[in-house]
């Protein structure tokens, strides 16, 4: 869906800036990085961007209230197909097509701009060079660019641009490994604080009249903690296991969630068991700027996804296996 491809491009993208004549704060990129993840996640914010990646471009607006309620927030497209997608603490409603339908997950409940899942430790500093850049306008806001670049082949870097007093981030810029740009978002305009208007969190879809569809992600399955029956043999540098869970070995088959991440990116790890007479297309594929790969193992699918290169996923997922062996 064009939709899931576009926030899950966007999920992957917000981090932060850094800059030694700002707020106050210091001439590490790290507290830069950090002040980021504090601005998306406890300010309130509201404004138009434009996404582009390949020949397409996409206009939407996003509302984003943090308050006594807790976080609220929502976005809807300004230009192209009629999208909207709604998040509170209940989760996240996907209105699919020209009102058609809700997708909704109640255990789906991360923002579509996450804080950055920066370690505390120097293993982002293993992976990436961090590199200040010039100050930048951007959406009438004054902003300094940081990049974040990778140091090999395994992982995207990013070029970012953060405004100079709250570090709310005002446009970045995804790229490879030969910093080639892979894909561009920013800001048109945009206001903070007690410039937004709540008003815009209110659906312009009749949501209770729609037709509910379960979502089925497996984010949103419940399940308990076990040591994980499958896991790599290997892993691309820098890589750390950071969560897992389980539903065990029962009646009802396997399923496994592992989460791999080397401070900035995270890749994740399905192992679910496989019926031959389930038809699942195995191999890699892409979906905007994150890639996917399928491989069968006897009885058992193995599926990896996450917003970096086919060779990570490649990589990671030709080396799961049963902890065991």
């Amino acid at each position: 869906m064009k939709l899931q491809a576009a926030t899950s491009t966007l999920v992957a993208f917000w981090v932060g800036l850094a800059g030694s004549a700002f707020a106050g704060l210091g001439d590490d990129p790290r507290e830069w990085l950090e002040q980021m993840a504090t601005a998306m996640s406890q300010m309130s914010y509201q404004g138009t961007f434009v996404y582009v990646q390949g020949g397409e471009v996409e206009s939407m607006r996003i509302t984003h209230v943090s308050d006594d309620e807790g976080v609220r927030e929502r976005l809807v497209s300004v230009s192209g197909p009629s999208r909207e997608v709604l998040r509170d603490s209940n989760g996240v409603q996907w209105v699919v097509g020209d009102g058609q339908a809700v997708l909704e997950d109640q255990a789906f409940n991360r923002t579509f701009f996450p804080e950055l899942p920066l370690d505390q430790h120097d293993q982002t500093n293993r992976s990436y060079a961090l590199k200040f850049g010039n100050s930048q306008r951007i959406a009438g806001q004054t902003a300094r660019n940081l990049k974040v670049l990778p140091r090999d082949v395994y992982r995207y870097g990013y070029s970012l641009w953060l405004e100079e007093n709250s570090g709310l981030l005002l446009k970045w810029e995804l790229i490879d490994s030969n910093r080639k740009s892979l894909a561009k978002l920013m800001f048109t305009d945009i206001r903070l604080g007690s410039e937004v208007d709540p008003n815009e969190l209110k659906s312009s879809s009749r949501l209770t009249k729609l037709k509910r569809i379960e979502s089925q992600l497996p984010a949103g399955r419940s399940g308990g903690q076990h040591a994980p029956r499958w896991k790599p043999g290997r892993l691309p540098p820098g890589f750390e296991l950071t969560a897992h869970r389980s539903l065990g070995q029962n009646d009802q088959g396997i399923y496994e969630h592992l989460v791999y991440s080397d401070g900035l990116a995270a890749v994740s790890v399905y192992v679910e068991s496989h019926k031959d007479e389930d038809e699942r297309e195995t191999g890699t594929s892409q979906l905007g700027t994150s890639h996917v790969f399928s491989r069968i193992m006897e009885d058992v699918l193995i599926t990896v996804v996450g917003d970096v290169p086919a060779v990570t996923v490649e990589f990671i997922g030709n080396a799961v296996s049963p902890a065991s062996r």
